[in-house]
C-alpha cells in the first residue's frame, strides 16, 4: 500500500512516500481501508522526534491520528463491527499511523462515522474530538452554566471546543486575532477578546475553567481569570507544580487516550446538529500534499483542522 513515512526524526524533507506493507491485524483490531485523514501539531512534534523517549517508534513512521474510512477486515475476537461499516478513530500513536491507504485499529478505539458527515468531515474530529471530551468532562467536570475559557478559538481544537462547550450550555469566552472574530462567535462563542490588542487577563475574572491551547506566560495569565477552586487544562505545556496554589487551581496536563467510547457520544452530538466539523484546507495523500499540509499547521494559521484526501 501507498503510505508517507519518516526515515528519521527531522523536518519535512524526512516525510517520503513510500510503499509499506498492509499492517497485519491482533485478534481486536479492524483494518479501515483509509478514506481521510488529518494533520495535527503533534504530528510535527513526533516528526521533529520530541516523543522518541516516551513513544517506542521503529523506522520507517508512518504518522497520521485522525482516520476516516471502511472496515475491510475484522480480527477472530472482534465484536462490536463488521466489513463493510463506515468508521472513524484516534489510533494508537505508537503504532501504524494513518498517512497511508491501510490503519489496522484496536476496535475499542473505534467508532461508526457520523451519518452526516462526508469521510473528509469525519476524520477532521477524533484527535481533537476526544481530547476536548476528556479535558472538559474527565479533567474539568464541565457542567451547565459554567464559565470557560478557550484559547485560540480558531485553532483545530478551539473549534471544537468551543461547540462542545455551548452543547454542554456553558458560557463561552475565546482568544482569536481580528480576522476570525466574527468565525469563532458564529461557532458561538458569547465573548471574544483580539488578543493583539486586548490582555484577556485584564478584562475576564470568575472563570470556572480554561482551556489552555498555547501554553507559555498564556498559563500564568490563566490563572487570574479563574475563580477560586478553578480548574486549568493545559494541552501542550505541562503546568509548574504549584501554579494557581494560592488560588486553590486545579492545574493539569492531558495527553489524550483514544477511547471508541467518547468518539461514539460525539458522533451523537454531531449527528444531532450540535457540533459541525471546520476544515481549513485539504491535501493529497503524497510526498509534497503531506509536507505542504505539515508546512501550514507550522505556519500556526490554519483555521479549523488540515484534512488529507486518500481515497
Amino acid at each position: 500500500m501507498k503510505a508517507v513515512v519518516i526515515n528519521q526524526y527531522g523536518g519535512r524533507d524526512q516525510l517520503q512516500e513510500k510503499e509499506v506493507s498492509v499492517p497485519k491485524l491482533n485478534n481486536k483490531d479492524v483494518l479501515i481501508e483509509v478514506h481521510a485523514s488529518a494533520v495535527n501539531p503533534v504530528d510535527i512534534y513526533i516528526r521533529e522526534g520530541y516523543f522518541q523517549e516516551n513513544i517506542p517508534h521503529q523506522f520507517p513512521v508512518t504518522l497520521g491520528l485522525d482516520v476516516a474510512g471502511v472496515v475491510k477486515e475484522v480480527g477472530a475476537s472482534v465484536s462490536k463491527f463488521k466489513v463493510g461499516d463506515e468508521v472513524f478513530s484516534r489510533p494508537d500513536i505508537a503504532r501504524n499511523g494513518t498517512y497511508a491507504e491501510y490503519v489496522a485499529v484496536d476496535e475499542n478505539f473505534v467508532a461508526k462515522k457520523p451519518a452526516n458527515l462526508s469521510f473528509e468531515e469525519a476524520a477532521s474530529i477524533p484527535l481533537v474530538g476526544i481530547t476536548t471530551y476528556q479535558s472538559f468532562i474527565d479533567k474539568a467536570q464541565l457542567k451547565q452554566g459554567d464559565k470557560v475559557l478557550i484559547h485560540a478559538g480558531a485553532g483545530g481544537v478551539g473549534t471544537f471546543a468551543i461547540q462542545f462547550a455551548k452543547s454542554k450550555g456553558a458560557y463561552v469566552a475565546t482568544t482569536t486575532s481580528e480576522k476570525n472574530v466574527q468565525f469563532v462567535k458564529q461557532l458561538g462563542a458569547d465573548e471574544v477578546i483580539n488578543y493583539k490588542t486586548t490582555d484577556f487577563s485584564e478584562v475576564l475574572s470568575e472563570y470556572d475553567i480554561v482551556l489552555d491551547t498555547l501554553g507559555g506566560d498564556i498559563q500564568e495569565k490563566s490563572i487570574k481569570v479563574l475563580k477560586d477552586g478553578g480548574t486549568l487544562v493545559a494541552l501542550n505545556q505541562q503546568p509548574a507544580e504549584n501554579l494557581g496554589k494560592e488560588k486553590n487551581i486545579k492545574a493539569s496536563f492531558i495527553f489524550m487516550q483514544p477511547d471508541g467510547e467518547q468518539l461514539q457520544e460525539i458522533a451523537e452530538l454531531i449527528e444531532a446538529n450540535k457540533i459541525k466539523p471546520i476544515i481549513a484546507e485539504q491535501f493529497s495523500l503524497s510526498e509534497q500534499g503531506i509536507r505542504n499540509a505539515h508546512e501550514l499547521s507550522e505556519s500556526k494559521r490554519a483555521k479549523g483542522k488540515i484534512v488529507i484526501k486518500v481515497k
